[in-house]
């Protein structure tokens, strides 16, 4: 699976976001994400959070959203041209 993660995310480091492919980029950001079961972060909003005295499931889904909106947030800028990225 490592392997296949990859090669997907080669696509996006083949055609960085350079400011005129967007659409190109985010399509493949999108076949990247869905793979990697990530593509709610992009689709949801951002969920709130559920305080200290929430029930532990739900500490659980909102600790995984925020740390695949990590994950998610470092790819994007990792296949951006330095220009796009400041």
């Amino acid at each position: 699976m490592a392997n296949n993660t990859i090669s997907l995310r080669s696509l996006l480091e083949k055609e960085k976001l350079n400011g005129i492919n967007y659409l190109d980029w985010f399509r493949n950001l999108r076949i990247v994400l869905k793979k990697e079961r990530k593509e709610h972060v992009i689709e949801e909003a951002v969920p709130n959070d559920p305080g200290a005295t929430a029930p532990r499931a739900d500490k659980d889904k909102f600790k995984k959203h925020m740390d695949d909106m990590l994950d998610v947030g470092c790819l994007m800028l990792a296949t951006m041209t330095p220009e796009i990225q400041k």
